[in-house]
């Protein structure tokens, strides 16, 4: 499915598709899986892009009202997963 992802147009280009990334590894974690390392790496990328804890949680919630996925819970899983096991919601 395609979905509204959450952008801030000051941004750069790469910024934007690191950040659009990180979302569709949640949607792929509900949807079939993922890898928890890849998506531990896109989060890292992502709180890179966007430090603040609060901006953090407004564009969750912005994916979240448009997707129904919880990036807090995914990433939350897959902090307590091992090396190398999948993440599915």
């Amino acid at each position: 499915m395609e979905y509204h992802y959450p952008i801030d147009h000051t941004w750069s280009k790469e910024e934007v598709i690191d950040v659009v990334n990180f979302f569709q590894m949640i949607e792929k974690a509900y949807e079939k899986g993922v890898s928890r390392d890849d998506l531990l790496l896109a989060y890292t990328r992502f709180k890179q892009i966007v430090p603040s804890k609060s901006e953090e949680k407004q564009l969750m919630k912005q994916f979240e009202e448009g997707s129904g996925y919880s990036s807090y819970h995914v990433v939350k899983e897959a902090r307590n997963l091992e090396k190398g096991e999948k993440v599915k919601l």
